[in-house]
């Protein structure tokens, strides 16, 4: 995408703008009294401050991205609902509960987070044909950043899923990891991660759910991203109960944020809830100034998860808003960089990763639970085939290693030497 265009048009992507000023020399005030004259103006400057302030609260993101080549129009006519049926025995066979419980977690997110929802679906859109420039930070001025910033993060809420009987669970989870082989045959960039490694970043995983108080989360797909700058690994993991440990469908390597200049962000630590309160959207497939894909070819999902606090990776540090989203990149020069970090703060993953994830909806529980009750939704493909364990978190982690490991390969020296100009700006 066009950094540049994106920053001038922050202020649009951010939250809307008041519009043109009012002008008084339009109105005839001079002809009244001078008592009239003054309290016609205070009651023109009170309701044009009342209107901006509501139009920058409220008003939808604009098409930045849209005019900048970065994003894909909504449809007139949006798409039909996603298939259900599966096409393979990991998807067709098991009981599907994953819809019923995300239509609670999607309320109760609601509730106990009004502040969020309100802003970051006025900022995302309903139809999701606009979104906010990738790792950018927000602007100080608009009410709507700094109303989402003051309500700090969305709360966090445990899905409740059926209870399961150890036959049940068992069978569960063989049919989950029948996700393995689909993710062999269609993922081609991927690591192979030995044994040992996957029980300790199944450890990982859950002492960051802890702290979020979500350590009882099973039943769904969860995705994991270790931005050690050693590392640069995404997994999917899964688990049919609590006390069960996680293991792990597959693994790829990404790029995440690297610090060290201007407007760069470290991608930031924690859970992240996917959400249609900051709905997705796709990728155009068009150049930016420095002929990059920045979201990858034509219709790659960029999965949103909203402002969130990043780390500066410039200047003094500190912490700022910053949009932090999942996507992938440019397939032809950047994708073979994966495995550094090479980002604005986002996360950078594989093209046939994104479309697994996308088709399958690994993530999709809440996108799920609104098409379920009728809904619509433009971004989610009609033959999608959604696994009956959709989740909704992203958590991303520090192993903070100190050398490479040797399942985690960085990219070769020749790769490297081929990197465009401007590669690290295209989100």
């Amino acid at each position: 995408m066009n950094d540049n265009f994106s920053r001038r048009m922050g202020a649009r992507v951010h939250g809307g703008v008041r519009g043109g000023a009012l002008h008084l020399s339009h109105l005839k005030v001079l002809r009244l009294a001078a008592p009239v004259r003054r309290a016609l103006v205070g009651a023109l400057c009170a309701w044009w401050a009342a209107s901006g302030a509501w139009a920058a609260d409220v008003a939808p993101a604009s098409g930045a991205h849209v005019a900048s080549g970065a994003v894909q129009r909504a449809p007139v006519h949006p798409a039909s609902k996603p298939a259900a049926s599966g096409a393979s025995a990991a998807l067709g066979a098991a009981p599907s509960h994953a819809a019923s419980q995300a239509a609670s977690t999607v309320a109760a997110s609601a509730a106990s987070a009004p502040v969020h929802a309100s802003v970051a679906s006025a900022a995302s859109g309903v139809a999701g044909a606009s979104g906010a420039p990738a790792a950018s930070s927000a602007p100080s001025a608009p009410s709507a950043s700094a109303a989402l910033a003051a309500s700090g993060p969305p709360v966090l809420t445990l899905p409740v899923h059926p209870a399961l009987t150890p036959e049940e669970a068992t069978e569960a989870t063989r049919r989950a990891l029948e996700m393995r082989k689909v993710f062999a045959r269609d993922v081609n960039r991927r690591l192979r991660v030995p044994p040992a490694e996957q029980r300790a970043y199944g450890v990982r995983l859950q002492a960051a759910l802890e702290e979020k108080d979500l350590g009882a989360l099973a039943g769904e797909f969860v995705v994991l991203v270790d931005r050690s700058a050693n590392v640069q690994a995404l997994f999917i993991y899964f688990r049919a109960l609590p006390q069960d440990p996680w293991l792990m469908i597959g693994a790829s390597p990404v790029a995440t944020g690297r610090p060290g200049e201007f407007d760069h962000f470290l991608t930031p630590l924690g859970v992240f809830e996917h959400t249609p309160m900051n709905m997705d959207f796709r990728a155009e497939g068009t150049m930016n100034q420095n002929n990059i894909r920045g979201y990858g070819r034509r219709d790659m999902r960029i999965y949103d998860l909203g402002w969130v606090d990043g780390e500066r990776g410039w200047g003094k540090g500190g912490y700022s808003q910053m949009r932090f989203q999942m996507h992938a990149t440019d397939p032809d020069r950047l994708e073979p960089l994966l495995g550094i970090r090479h980002s604005k703060g986002c996360v950078r993953i594989p093209s046939t990763l994104n479309a697994f994830i996308d088709h399958y909806g690994i993530l999709d529980a809440e996108y799920q639970a609104l098409v379920d009750s009728g809904r619509s939704l433009w971004v989610l493909h009609s033959d999608r085939e959604i696994t009956p364990w959709a989740g909704r978190f992203i958590v991303v982690v520090d192993s903070e290693r100190k050398t490479r490991p040797a399942w985690s390969p960085a990219p070769g020296s020749k790769v490297r030497a081929k990197v465009p100009a401007g590669a690290d700006t295209a989100d």
